[in-house]
């Protein structure tokens, strides 16, 4: 009876020990044949009958001994070759150890010692062969009945050969590595385990297309994200899909499976290469410390607590308004190995509440302080302004007056590329809070107190944050389109996660007070161009299956981003892809003043007079697509105006 293991049918261990008996006893017989130039009369006369008995005896035993019985046939590998060579091997020397013994006691010889040796040749090519002739008859009737689709690995590597075994000896995985690819022209032409290796490069359109392939599968850990792009052009544009190996230090348990091979996702070929950051000091600066993270139920501030933890900081208190990303991220980071000996401790509340802030600066005395929450929704925020003032101004502005007064070490702010040049609210709210934090650090230096380093970042937008365009598209594609695209030139800088939050960390070690840390973030790319790749990454056709749509420009929205504004220059730092931005800076008493105004109108509720503040404040905010630029016109009137009378004056 045939067995089943998850729906897999095996046969049963008995009918294999029949069948290898079956092998053995031909082989032999085969032997005694051979050995008397096949004369029936001479083997019947060498005792073939207790030499059948005998050999069939002894190879039971060792079959019993090593179990070679239990593989599965249509597994077999090297290693199964090797254990049935054993195991004839061993039956043979037992079989030859019983007939010489009978020699010294009878005098006589049961096998004769060249029948042993036939014998054992001929066994061991029998059993072996028979196995890979199953193997293979079954692999036919797999790829017969389940269509198994053609696939390619891109790499003849380690990584590749891995994947080609997992794909092989999944049952389930309904497909077939019919080639490797390679960009090393060295292993062109050559042969793994059966399978040919072509070129990744010359006409890898053809190379597809001949072969029927449904997919290539990449497994090359250390591919540049240009030479990533390139090949998944080629296959999308060929109509193949892609999928990718995780790296080694991802495997379960070291092992790859089935089940990690996935399909390629968009944040794998944005960008360019990570920048990498290996500073000894961030331990040396955060191990033992007491460290504050706000927002940390976001993306980014929730990518910052894990990293932070595992410089094994003293205490981490994990500060955010969002109670049940809170909780989630609370029990991740008491899940994690680094977690022991680390007090982590997750606050609810608002950093607006200055009365309720300043009680947990006087409990816990933070000696680090990681600003990383703030309103960051651009059209959100050109519609909820009064939010946005008081979150990203007046929570920082919190924020930062009660490090000084705690002594805290150091406050390192997370701000954005909109901060430049801002055309919404939120961006002039990022850029005010820059203002303000690096002009307190001035005022400290000159007031000789230079208790508290206030260090800001600027990066632009995050793979996977929350309010990411890339999830957005990914619901639109699920629900067959339209993908919405507000204008088909409008840019954008993307960078991980993990990378931004390294900047940060990294940030807060260099940083000497009142710097702002921006990046080489290479180039922007149009999000129209994003649009497509993950259609086509989806298996879709643009146009033809999902279409584009062209929304407009949302209110405050900027076609592009910029990272420096045109006043701004920048200084190198110990790191090639990290400048420091040498912006205009302001006087404390200046902005604390014009800050006084912007609080009043706040909480009046006078929305026009808060803009046309913050405008002034910010010469540099002039609204796009948004309901506030009337203001600008105005300002402009007033700002000729005034040039005009003090023409007449002067």
């Amino acid at each position: 009876m045939i067995k089943k293991i998850n729906n897999i049918s095996f046969l049963p261990r008995w009918i294999i020990l029949l069948i290898d008996l079956s092998f053995l006893l031909a082989s032999i017989v085969f032997a005694y044949l051979l050995r008397f130039n096949f004369n029936i009369t001479e083997v019947l006369a060498f005792k073939f009958t207790e030499g059948i008995i005998l050999y069939t005896i002894c190879h039971l035993l060792a079959i019993f001994l090593t179990q070679s019985y239990a593989g599965i046939i249509r597994y077999t590998s090297l290693q199964d070759g090797l254990r049935i060579s054993f195991t004839t091997l061993l039956g043979t020397l037992l079989s030859g150890v019983v007939s010489y013994t009978n020699y010294f006691f009878n005098g006589s010889v049961v096998i004769p010692i060249s029948v042993l040796i036939i014998s054992l040749a001929v066994a061991v090519l029998m059993l072996f062969f028979y196995r890979v002739m199953v193997k293979n008859l079954f692999s036919y009737y797999r790829d017969a009945v389940r269509h198994r689709k053609n696939v390619m690995i891109f790499g003849a590597g380690q990584y590749g050969i891995i994947t080609k075994q997992v794909i092989d000896y999944d049952p389930n995985a309904r497909l077939k590595v019919v080639g490797f690819l390679e960009d090393d022209l060295k292993k062109v032409g050559k042969v793994i385990n059966g399978t040919s290796i072509y070129d990744a490069g010359y006409n890898l359109k053809e190379t597809l297309k001949k072969h029927a392939i449904s997919e290539v599968i990449i497994a090359i850990a250390n591919i540049s994200v240009d030479r990533k792009n390139d090949l998944v052009d080629l296959c999308l544009k060929a109509h193949v899909k892609v999928r990718t190996v995780p790296s080694p230090d991802k495997w379960v348990n070291g092992e790859l499976s089935m089940n990690q091979i996935k399909e390629l996702k968009i944040e794998d070929l944005l960008g360019r290469a990570s920048i990498k950051l290996n500073n000894p000091k961030v331990s040396e600066c955060i191990k033992n410390k007491v460290v504050l993270i706000t927002g940390a139920a976001g993306s980014i501030g929730s990518e910052i607590t894990k990293q932070i933890l595992k410089e094994y900081p003293k205490q981490l208190i994990i500060l955010d308004q969002a109670e049940s990303f809170l909780y989630a991220i609370d029990i991740e980071l008491q899940n994690m190995k680094e977690a022991e000996g680390v007090e982590i401790i997750p606050v609810v509340m608002d950093i607006t509440n200055r009365r309720r802030l300043n009680s947990i600066f006087k409990k816990f005395k933070p000696q680090i302080v990681y600003h990383a929450a703030a309103y960051k929704h651009v059209p959100l925020m050109e519609i909820n302004p009064f939010e946005a003032v008081a979150c990203n101004i007046f929570g920082t502005k919190n924020l930062a007056d009660l490090s000084v007064a705690h002594q805290v070490d150091k406050f390192v702010m997370v701000s954005t590329d909109k901060a430049v040049n801002p055309t919404n609210v939120m961006g002039a709210t990022k850029r005010i809070s820059e203002i303000y934090v690096q002009s307190l650090n001035d005022y400290q230096e000159d007031d000789s107190a230079n208790v508290t380093k206030f260090i800001t970042t600027r990066f632009g937008n995050v793979l996977g944050s929350n309010g990411s365009v890339i999830p957005l598209f990914k619901a639109q594609i699920e629900k067959g389109g339209p993908v919405t695209v507000t204008h088909p030139d409008v840019t954008r800088y993307f960078m991980t996660i993990p990378e931004a939050c390294q900047l940060v960390i990294e940030a807060g070690v260099m940083g000497f007070g009142g710097e702002i840390f921006v990046f080489d973030m290479g180039k922007s790319m149009k999000i129209v161009d994003l649009a497509k790749k993950m259609i086509r990454l989806s298996g879709f056709e643009v146009g033809t299956d999902i279409e584009i749509q062209f929304s407009g420009l949302r209110e405050g929205e900027k076609l592009y981003e910029e990272l420096l504004s045109n006043k701004d220059t920048t200084l190198p730092t110990h790191h090639e892809k990290i400048m420091i931005s040498k912006t205009h800076r302001m006087n404390h008493k200046q902005v604390l003043q014009e800050l006084n105004k912007l609080y009043d109108l706040l909480i009046n509720e006078n929305e026009l007079g808060m803009i046309l503040q913050m405008k002034n404040i910010l010469p540099e905010f002039i609204s796009q697509s948004s309901r506030y630029q009337v203001l600008d016109e105005q300002l402009k009137e007033e700002r000729s105006e005034k040039w005009r009378i003090s023409r007449k004056i002067s």
